[in-house]
């Protein structure tokens, strides 16, 4: 690991509460200042206080806030969301072999390290730095979180869901570097949904435009609502989906129905809430939240089941909102090939991972050697077969 500049300390905050959302704000989203949307709506300081006031994060969810402020001559130059985890629940970057093996040996893996944002499977800078501060802000931080592990006996801690940059960085210092998969769709300045198909096999397009014909039959109508628009029954209804989902999926939601109250009080200008409403109530329902060029697709719910409305309100309804609003791309959450045929192609995941231990260390960066290859040929794969017409060949995407 890196030496941290003497002049740069570094402390745990237990909660996000305790940290000025001006200061933490300045380091997570500083392109708000122009009072735009963040890039990532979810390390913002708002979007983490609410978690922890409606009781998602907290004691007993094994989610334990232990945040890290670099500051340098009192300034706040970086700052991490950090928690101390119980559990391997509300990650997506899964590590549950990782937990087995190491306590099949007779060890303790929980608690360990989680830089994250929780139940959040969307890409974003996870060493939140000021502008300019980039290389010592985030040597401060990996030092603090790796110096909090060994200090406490920690088995490990990891940094999930970061940057492709990011995760160079931790790499070149000496943390492994983990890559998966997910599915995302990139706008190539199409004018409408109309051009987007264009670029499509005449198979999927048909597949597309005949499961958009049979969602808009289920005896309603779809509208996506977004800020003012939106209302406490709507988060009534929404509730009873994501209740519906959770128990289906997962068994207990994480987030408590507390954390849609305050999203209606402090977070609807981030949100683009689609509902699907019959006979004067709504019926379905998908979350996204908004951030400046991207659109992430968060939950899925309904009390009556139709046909292809989960594709309509999840994927198709997505790809209308960012084209109309200009947007850079749609991520529509964890895994799920199926998106491959309807226009989201596999996107690289990075992670970050270090183990207290030097040969569960080896061992581990041997295994993750052998999943990239898997995951790299499986992703050249699909997007060799992918929806797209043999005369537009689409790339690997690699966020940056």
């Amino acid at each position: 690991m890196p030496d941290t500049d003497a002049s740069i300390e570094v402390t745990v905050v237990p909660g996000i509460g305790a940290i000025p959302a001006a200061e933490w704000d300045a380091c997570a989203c500083p392109e708000t200042a122009d009072g735009g949307l963040p890039h990532d709506p979810f390390t913002a300081h708002r979007f983490l206080l609410a978690l922890e006031e409606s009781g998602s994060v907290g004691p007993g969810t094994g989610w334990s806030p232990r945040h890290l402020v670099a500051r340098q001559g009192g300034e706040a130059i970086a700052v991490a969301p950090v928690y101390l985890k119980g559990h391997s629940q509300g990650e997506y970057i899964f590590d549950h072999n990782f937990a087995h093996v190491w306590q099949r040996a007779g060890g303790q893996y929980y608690p360990k390290l989680q830089c994250a944002v929780p139940f959040t499977p969307a890409t974003g800078r996870r060493l939140l730095c000021r502008p300019g501060c980039e290389g010592t802000g985030r040597a401060a931080l990996v030092q603090g979180m790796v110096q909090l592990a060994a200090e406490n006996r920690l088995s490990s801690a990891h940094i999930t869901f970061c940057t492709a940059d990011e995760a160079a960085a931790g790499a070149e210092i000496g943390l492994l570097h983990r890559i998966t998969e997910q599915f995302h769709w990139e706008n190539q300045d199409y004018a409408d949904f109309e051009e987007f198909l264009a670029d499509l096999s005449s198979r999927k397009r048909k597949a597309i435009r005949k499961e958009r014909r049979q969602a808009q039959e289920f005896g309603g109508h779809i509208r996506i609502l977004i800020g003012d628009d939106l209302h406490p029954e709507h988060w009534r209804a929404f509730w009873a989906f994501y209740q519906d989902t959770g128990a289906r999926k997962w068994g207990t939601p994480y987030l408590t129905r507390r954390f849609f109250d305050l999203v209606q009080e402090r977070l609807r200008d981030l949100v683009a809430l689609v509902l699907a409403e019959r006979g004067g109530r709504p019926v379905a329902g998908a979350l996204n939240f908004i951030g400046r060029d991207t659109l992430y697709g968060r939950y899925w719910g309904c009390i009556e089941d139709h046909p292809c409305l989960h594709f309509e309100l999840c994927y198709y309804q997505a790809i209308d909102f960012a084209l109309e609003r200009g947007l850079a791309r749609v991520e529509a959450g964890a895994q799920g090939a199926h998106k491959l045929a309807r226009g989201y192609l596999p996107a690289q995941v990075h992670s970050l991972h270090w183990f207290i231990d030097e040969g569960f260390r080896d061992a581990v960066a041997n295994y993750l050697e052998a999943e990239r290859q898997a995951v790299e040929q499986e992703m050249e794969t699909l997007a060799e077969h992918g929806p797209f017409r043999r005369g537009s060949p689409r790339p690997l995407l690699k966020l940056e």
